[in-house]
């Protein structure tokens, strides 16, 4: 569960991301030509205040860049 970090409300999760032309969402890619995906990029919304933010739910592809460093 996510809490809002204005009004700590909690949030609705899991939510995509889409262009508004009709786009296919948004994901995080690594730097470079051809790299694979890191993960498609999710939101949570809060229902009170509209305060959203985003995240990649798996992180263990950008744990993995980190060790590679």
């Amino acid at each position: 569960m996510r809490k809002c970090l204005r009004c700590e409300a909690e949030m609705v999760e899991n939510l995509t991301m889409m262009a508004s032309n009709g786009g296919f969402g948004i994901e995080v890619r690594e730097k470079g030509l051809l790299k694979g995906s890191l993960g498609k990029v999710l939101c949570a919304v809060c229902p009170e205040c509209g305060y959203t933010e985003t995240y990649i739910e798996n992180t263990e592809k950008i744990k993995a860049l980190q060790k590679d460093k």
